[in-house]
């Protein structure tokens, strides 16, 4: 199965009407042919499914995409969900340029970000 790397960049905010570059995730999941996230396909390749948070003015932050229950989350810490980064219905989205879905921020905020790319890695 192939895997695909998202690149996700904070859509508009009042500090960031534009969006920005420089705030972001990207990270490797595999996706059904229509595009979502393929929870069984996960399973399988869980430990190549991996995060990088890059945000300006921060260190940047590695982990891992995890499933828990129903929902998606980006974890850094694995003894540790404080730093987790729930997404919002990450099921329900298809991940593909243009596209936009919710991230719960280390912060509590919940900021939306626009995914930018999604391209094959491998398979």
């Amino acid at each position: 199965m192939a895997l695909t790397r998202i690149r996700l960049e904070l859509a508009r905010t009042p500090n960031h009407p534009d969006g920005s570059s420089i705030h972001g995730y990207e990270f490797i999941a595999p996706l059904t042919e229509d595009d979502h996230i393929d929870a069984e396909a996960w399973r399988e390749q869980k430990n190549q499914c991996k995060v990088f948070r890059f945000w300006d003015g921060e260190p940047d932050q590695h982990g891992k995409l995890r499933h828990v229950g129903q929902g998606w989350r980006f974890d850094y810490d694995r003894q540790d969900d404080e730093d987790d980064g729930p997404f919002f219905k990450l099921d329900r989205h298809a991940l593909v340029a243009g596209a936009y879905v919710s991230i719960t921020e280390h912060d509590g905020v919940q900021r939306a970000f626009r995914v930018v790319s999604a391209v094959t890695v491998g398979g």
